[in-house]
């Protein structure tokens, strides 16, 4: 059986080969899959947000002639100004229902609480509405990011929460997964993942249960050394083995569901049909249930053991840091010095595109091989800060590179060359560090040129690549632009972000 295709990586300054398997991915919508947008769309978008400004800087003002100082810098800051090169999903709180003020709150205390809340609810709701209009209209990245936005407003809205796969239960919103988790008896601990509520107090205290008994936290560790034997973690979308200790696979879980969440939020309309859009959009049908598969990792305890236990298939297993194969339908890392989350994250979306719908084979042999990497180092850059997860920014490793080797070094492969290139002629290229730059940048460039103009050419191209209805033009044809202005756009876009990416001084 073939392993398919490789995949490079780049640690300090040598070129890391990685056996991946076939990648898709991104955003959302078809054009036209509702019709023409509207021209007052936007127009109303800008409205609303405005509107909503003035009505945060009125209340703000109030609170500050109430001598309320702390809740009027709440509400000036709570729209800060976002950067354009950065994607923001904010993380919902788990309980049902809006903050509380605090138990010794004054009558202006409790009086700002409930005002702010009231807005934020308002703007949700007419968030909501502009969302099942964008997507009524095809544009279907506008649609997702305005729900994300109406979800941080409200994280209570009923419809908004169910488009995101959640339901309220005994005072939390829980996915169906938790739901059957919790009925079961069980409940999730950070630090041991998924166990019998009666359990926890002695995993605490250091005892374990293995096969019917309880066991020392030692024994457990002996028991479960060799990868054949090790521990087993499931998690909402992932089935980890480890033989480095239950809390490593755990701690790995989380990331790992971080990074699914984000990607489902994301990218949805790249698994999700047509029909099963529609009827998350409209209330008065019956959403559609996904069924996906959990995905396998296998994380070994050290580099060592990793080595020992793929070199046999894969002779160049010693240059790697980290792979999916697709034959086997599995990722594979190792604990230690060398373990990189970027890794983590680039070939777990390597396996999140490949696994969640029928994709063609040979994917990216004859051609637009770039795209594939493409996407899968955009999500290296996912990162939490405070309550918000982060994709994208004028300051990540790869876009410093791929504007330096653009502008500094002039090295540019234009486009209508560069998406000729299949695999093989990309990763024998005696450049293709610097490839891997370009394919960065231009990732970047398709996501958030202009507010986001080819996001949604962006999902097709990645569609046609994944189904194998892709050639050297299939790009240009779906952006309606020709290689040469998308090139002329490219190096305007990378130019304008140097002062971007400046510091204030």
């Amino acid at each position: 059986m073939g392993i398919g295709p490789m995949d490079v990586r780049l640690k300090g300054n040598r070129v890391q080969w990685i056996w991946p398997g076939i990648v898709i991915f991104w955003i959302l919508l078809a054009n036209n899959l509702f019709g023409q947008p509207p021209q007052d769309l936007p127009k109303t978008i800008r409205e609303t947000r405005a509107k909503y400004l003035q009505d945060l800087t009125a209340l703000a003002d109030w609170a500050q002639a109430h001598g309320l100082a702390a809740e009027a810098q709440k509400t000036r800051s709570w729209l800060t100004p976002q950067d354009p090169s950065t994607l923001y999903i904010a993380r919902l709180p788990e309980p049902v229902g809006p903050p509380k003020p605090p138990p010794d709150a004054t009558g202006p205390q409790a009086e700002w609480h409930q005002r702010f809340w009231q807005l934020r609810r308002q703007q949700a709701a007419a968030l909501w509405e502009l969302a099942r209009r964008a997507a009524r209209a095809g544009q279907a990245s506008l649609a997702v990011q305005l729900v994300l936005d109406a979800a941080r407003e409200d994280p209570d809205h009923e419809a908004i929460r169910r488009f995101l796969g959640y339901q309220p239960y005994q005072g939390a919103w829980r996915t169906d997964y938790e739901l059957r988790k919790l009925r079961a008896g069980q409940v999730w601990h950070e630090r041991f993942g998924w166990l019998p509520k009666s359990h926890i107090s002695r995993y605490e205290q250091g005892q374990r249960y293995y096969q019917g008994r309880w066991i020392s936290a030692e024994e457990d560790a002996r028991l479960h050394s060799d990868i054949h034997h090790g521990w087993d973690i499931e998690t909402e979308h992932y089935l980890i083995r480890t033989n480095h200790s239950l809390e490593a696979g755990v701690a790995l879980g989380v990331k790992l569901e971080r990074l699914y969440r984000v990607w489902r939020q994301l990218f949805f309309r790249y698994y999700a049909t047509e029909e099963q859009m529609a009827s998350w959009f409209n209330l008065q049908a019956k959403a559609q249930a996904l069924r996906f598969p959990q995905h396998r990792v296998v994380y070994f305890k050290n580099r060592e053991q990793y080595l020992a236990a793929l070199r046999e298939a894969i002779p160049q297993i010693d240059q790697t840091i980290g792979l999916y194969l697709a034959p086997t339908r599995r990722c594979y890392f190792f604990a230690g010095d060398e373990f990189e989350e970027r890794t983590l994250l680039h070939e777990a979306t390597h396996q999140l595109f490949h696994e969640t719908r029928p994709v063609a084979p040979q994917v990216g042999q004859a051609a637009n091989f770039w795209i594939i990497e493409g996407v899968a180092l955009l999500m290296e850059t996912l990162r939490q800060e405070g309550d918000w997860l982060l994709l994208g920014g004028w300051e990540d490793q790869r876009i410093q590179a791929a504007r330096y080797r653009l502008l500094e070094e002039n090295f540019y492969v234009p486009l209508a060359e560069f998406c000729s290139y299949g695999m093989e002629k990309f990763q024998s290229n005696p450049r293709i560090a610097t490839l891997y730059s370009q394919a960065a940048g231009l990732t970047h460039f398709l996501v958030f040129y202009d507010g986001g103009r080819y996001r949604d050419a962006l999902i097709e191209y990645l569609r046609a690549v994944y189904s194998g209805r892709d050639d050297p033009g299939t790009l240009a044809r779906l952006t309606k632009t020709p290689y040469a202005e998308l090139d002329r756009q490219y190096r305007q876009y990378m130019q304008a972000s140097l002062q971007a990416a400046k510091p204030s001084p």
